[in-house]
């Protein structure tokens, strides 16, 4: 069975088009509480199954839900609602609280007018594929809502955010502090606004918050883990030593050094997996994706590091962790995943481990961003219509091979759709910087024109 709801992470949309209307949330609801709940029968002991729900600061979230609560009420199941939590908080609540799922109603990165829905599982992690596909087909029947006395009921949880707080808290070396750090923190008018700035501030550091009054509309907007540019200018204003950028639903992380050059995913990465190396902490190997940095894989391996890569999406970085054994991993878009830490990609936790690299090794964000050289990449977003692909059209592929001809051993080009957008990404990689310029415009433009654009 194909897909059509679920993308790489969740089901996600404009607000007002299909599947993000009341009707179809609704549907959904009722569809994954069936599913999810079947999975856990066996532990329920007779008891009412309950599902964790929280949301980022969008204001068609209070729309979606209702939706939400309608679905799995129908269908039997109570509902724990936190407010807006980030998406890792979700994970780490459901758990806690020993629930059978956990929901979360984001979009994560995308603007305000984009919503979306996904799912943990009682254990705090992304649903697999096959439980995935099993919610799509339990849409297809009707809701045939409980009987009175069965229905679901609905509850607040009034200590998520100071619950959230104090998890993070404990993911920092108890025997360090942040004390004399002076830290920028972007929470991009998102999930994280009433919860980042407290955290480091408990931990010590003189905080400066910005991107911490949403408004509904306000999220992600030129703000956050997508535009760090604007923490990068904080940074310098307030004469801070490091910043810390969150997306809007706080599982994405970019940092700014004391000069404001942006430290991506990838240079995270790198400073976790160094830090974990010469603290004698066991490190066999990294997961990437296939976006990357050819340099950084270079500077992993350089550390005595296995490196492989996984598709791009944090749900494959993570199978790919379990397969191998491995604790660390994550993407350049920030999604960087600690498994010794949390269950799922968390911003603040992750910028938890470069603080404590900082703390234990003496250096500067900037000593680590320099021993990580980067190659030049160029990522161009093609905008297409739905239903494109790319292996309908011969003359892409053509220049795709042409470009790796040229590029030989030195760069690489990842061509792919996104998961959750109706774009082709077009990533090329190399050592000079007009050669993969050049190249990265000439394949999109194969794909425009292929796309009738």
């Amino acid at each position: 069975m194909s897909r059509r709801f679920f993308g790489t992470d969740g089901v996600r949309g404009r607000v007002g088009e299909d599947p993000i209307t009341p009707g179809m949330v609704m549907r959904l609801g009722y569809a994954a509480g069936k599913v999810l709940v079947a999975a856990e029968h066996d532990s329920l002991h007779g008891e009412r199954p309950a599902v964790l729900i929280g949301k980022d600061t969008r204001v068609s979230g209070y729309m979606l839900e209702s939706a939400l609560e309608a679905g799995l009420t129908a269908a039997g199941v109570d509902v724990r609602l936190t407010g807006p939590m980030p998406t890792p908080g979700v994970a780490y609540l459901t758990r806690a609280l020993r629930l059978q799922a956990g929901v979360v109603i984001s979009a994560s990165h995308n603007p305000y007018d984009d919503n979306g829905i996904k799912f943990f599982s009682a254990q705090g992690t992304k649903l697999p594929d096959a439980v995935e596909l099993a919610i799509e087909e339990a849409m297809e029947s009707p809701i045939r809502t409980a009987s009175s006395k069965g229905l679901g009921r609905v509850k607040r949880v009034d200590d998520a955010a100071g619950r959230y707080i104090e998890f993070c808290k404990g993911s920092f070396p108890y025997e360090l502090d942040l004390r004399g750090l002076r830290i920028v923190v972007d929470c991009a008018h998102g999930a994280a606004y009433h919860i980042a700035p407290h955290v480091f501030h408990e931990l010590g550091a003189d905080v400066v918050a910005m991107g911490n009054e949403p408004d509904g509309l306000n999220i992600n907007h030129h703000c956050g883990a997508t535009h760090p540019e604007a923490l990068a200018k904080a940074v310098r204003k307030h004469r801070a030593d490091v910043g810390v950028a969150l997306d809007g639903d706080g599982d994405r992380l970019m940092m700014v050094d004391a000069n404001g050059e942006i430290a991506d995913g990838d240079r995270l990465l790198y400073v976790i997996a160094r830090d974990r190396k010469e603290s004698n902490h066991p490190l066999a190997g990294v997961v990437g994706t296939l976006m990357t940095n050819l340099g950084t894989e270079q500077a992993l391996r350089g550390l005595g590091c296995g490196f492989v890569r996984a598709q791009v999406g944090d749900r494959y970085v993570l199978e790919q962790m379990q397969a191998n054994g491995w604790l660390l991993g994550g993407e350049t878009s920030g999604h960087i995943l600690c498994l010794d830490k949390h269950s799922t990609g968390d911003g603040i936790i992750s910028a938890l481990q470069v603080l404590a690299a900082l703390r234990r090794s003496g250096l500067r964000l900037s000593d680590y961003i320099q021993s990580c050289p980067i190659y030049p990449q160029v990522l161009i977003n093609v905008r297409v219509v739905k239903g494109f692909r790319l292996t309908d059209h011969p003359e892409i592929h053509a220049a795709v091979a042409q470009a790796e001809a040229d590029l030989a051993q030195t760069g690489r080009v990842v061509l792919r759709a996104s998961g959750t957008e109706p774009l082709i990404r077009v990533m090329v990689e190399g050592r000079e910087q007009t050669q993969v310029t050049a190249w990265a415009e000439a394949i999109a433009q194969a794909v425009r024109s292929a796309a009738g654009i």
